[in-house]
C-alpha cells in the first residue's frame, strides 16, 4: 500500500498528514513524533496532490471556514477504539463531553480509563476531535502528554466558552 505525507504550517506549528489509498491514516503534531514515524516508515514520500484534501480541510478548519473533517479516513485499531473515535466524532464543534460521557454513548459505561487510553491513541487528533474531550468536573485534562496548551487552543478556537476565561501560560502557540 503507497503512503504518502504532505505538510501543513499551521498556528500550531508544522503538521503532517499521512495518506494512504483509502484515506487519511495518520496526522502527527509535533516534530519528535514525526521523525519517530519517517524512522520507521523510511519509504514515504511527499504528494502535495495525494494530500491536497486533507491539508485544504485542515487550513479550512484553522480558519474558522470548516466544522467538520469530510475527508476519508483509514483508520486502523481495536473495535473498542473505534467506536470511541466514532464517538468522538459525533461531539459537536465547540462542544465539549467528559470521559465517562464517551464511554456511556457507545454503551460500556465503566470503560472510562479505557476510553482515555483511546483518546491518547487516537491516530487523527483534530479531524477525530479528542480535544473536546475532558475531566467528569470539567477540567482540561491530558493532551499528548503535557500538551495541554493544544486543547485550549483547539478549543477557544472553536469557540468554546469554558476556555474564554483560560489564560495561556508558557504557550507555544505562535
Amino acid at each position: 500500500m503507497k503512503i504518502v505525507y504532505d505538510s501543513y504550517d499551521s498556528p500550531l506549528g508544522m503538521i503532517y498528514a499521512v495518506v494512504d489509498e483509502i484515506g487519511v491514516r495518520r496526522i502527527i503534531l509535533f516534530e519528535e513524533e514525526w521523525l519517530e514515524y519517517t524512522n520507521k516508515n523510511n519509504d514515504i514520500v511527499r504528494n502535495n496532490k495525494l494530500c491536497s484534501d486533507v491539508i485544504k480541510e485542515l487550513d479550512e478548519y484553522f480558519k474558522k471556514k470548516r466544522k467538520e473533517f469530510q475527508v476519508p479516513l483509514s483508520i486502523e485499531g481495536t473495535e473498542f477504539r473505534k467506536r470511541v473515535w466514532s464517538a468522538l466524532r459525533n461531539i459537536p464543534y465547540g462542544e465539549i463531553r467528559s470521559y465517562s460521557q464517551i464511554a456511556e454513548s457507545i454503551g460500556n459505561p465503566k470503560a472510562t480509563r479505557a476510553v482515555g487510553q483511546a483518546n491518547r491513541d487516537n491516530p487523527l487528533p483534530i479531524i477525530i476531535p479528542c480535544h473536546r474531550v475532558v475531566g467528569k468536573n470539567g477540567d482540561l485534562v491530558g493532551y499528548a502528554g503535557d500538551k495541554i496548551y493544544i486543547k485550549k487552543f483547539l478549543l477557544q478556537l472553536e469557540g468554546n466558552e469554558m476556555c474564554d476565561i483560560i489564560e495561556f501560560k508558557n504557550t507555544r502557540v505562535r
